[in-house]
């Protein structure tokens, strides 16, 4: 099945959509109001400090293991919850905290998960790469690349099994999208016209490697063509072209048509990990993404331009975020490690 592009970056040409919204870039983007555009602005900017802060930490021996932080990639899941409805799931791998804070997940419980304290939302057990809400309906963060696929067309499956209308967005990286447990599941998928969204976040360089020297198809949109998924290619920083393709994407999926596709062309500013001082691409390459798309400053310019916001309307939004991140922060050193006898709980469940 032909895949069809939306608003791709930098240079990939996207062929122009039928859709109510706006053209931008070649592609479709949500029309926002100013009231989408301050929460685009806020909850982006949440998870933008709040990866500062926890590299800060993790630099400072607060944070132990792996950390990978979202900075720069905040478009794509704020733009996605801003189209799902309550019920809708998200499964992602070890680059997590931002999915978890734009779901409504609290600040202080991620934090004091990443510092290993009583107060993290797997009790300080899990870390960053182990976190889980089932309140919130996310279903991890996981540490495994590309086992989070195959888990979250299990949800695809329970939903259709149950009827409830829900779908599951199941994200995975251009690394991960080279495993043989993601046609896997894109074959089952297909198969049963399961409701899930597949959502590539190309950042890329995987784990340091450039896409054009790991893949053979660096189109990730067009991955699902063997099995007739469609698929969309997305400019992963302009939150309102990742909100208008959510919609196409979630209402395919919710509609009976089965499982589609989203490659999100995005960009990480740091190394795939906190040790890594990624220096397979030059610091020219990484400021000029930070320069010309930065996801957080199009929606600033965008405030400022239409006169929705003021330069002390924005600062007063920063002022907020840094605060609701140095509570979060507070609250991590401080709270206490968890008891030895929580290493024997929450590992059988008695019938």
């Amino acid at each position: 099945m032909a895949t069809r592009k939306t608003a791709a970056l930098p240079a990939r040409k996207a062929a122009s959509t039928k859709s109510q919204k706006t053209e931008s870039k070649g592609g479709a983007i949500a029309e926002f109001d100013r009231g989408a555009e301050l929460k685009a602005y806020r909850e982006m900017l949440l998870i933008r400090r709040f990866e500062e802060k926890a590299g800060q930490l993790y630099g400072m021996g607060f944070i132990g293991g792996f950390c990978h932080l979202y900075i720069g990639q905040e478009a794509v899941v704020v733009g996605m919850q801003m189209s799902l409805i309550e019920g809708d799931q998200m499964i992602t791998g070890y680059r997590d905290h931002g999915h978890m804070l734009a779901m409504g997940m609290s600040a202080r419980g991620v934090m004091a998960e990443l510092t290993g304290r009583r107060g993290g939302l797997s009790k300080g057990k899990g870390g960053s790469m182990h976190m889980f809400s089932k309140e919130k309906h996310f279903y991890g963060g996981h540490g495994i690349v590309g086992g989070q696929v195959s888990l979250g067309t299990g949800l695809g499956f329970a939903n259709a099994y149950r009827g409830n209308g829900n779908v599951s967005c199941a994200f995975f990286g251009d690394g991960a999208a080279n495993q043989g447990q993601v046609y896997e599941s894109f074959n089952m998928a297909a198969l049963w016209k399961l409701p899930v969204v597949y959502v590539v976040e190309n950042n890329r360089y995987a784990m340091g490697t450039s896409v054009n020297r790991a893949s053979a198809q660096t189109d990730f949109s067009q991955r699902g063509a063997s099995f007739n998924i469609p698929g969309i290619q997305v400019d992963g920083m302009d939150v309102r072209a990742v909100k208008a393709a959510t919609d196409e994407a979630a209402e395919h999926a919710r509609s009976g048509k089965g499982p589609i596709i989203m490659e999100m062309l995005t960009y990480r500013y740091r190394g795939h990990s906190m040790s890594d001082p990624a220096k397979y691409r030059s610091k020219d390459e990484v400021q000029k993404m930070r320069s010309e798309h930065d996801p957080i400053e199009q929606v600033r310019a965008r405030l400022l331009e239409k006169k929705w916001a003021t330069e002390d309307d924005l600062k007063a939004i920063d002022k907020d975020v840094r605060d609701i991140v140095a509570d979060a922060a507070d609250f991590a050193q401080a709270d206490r490690e968890p008891d030895a006898s929580e290493l024997y709980t929450d590992i059988l469940l008695e019938a």
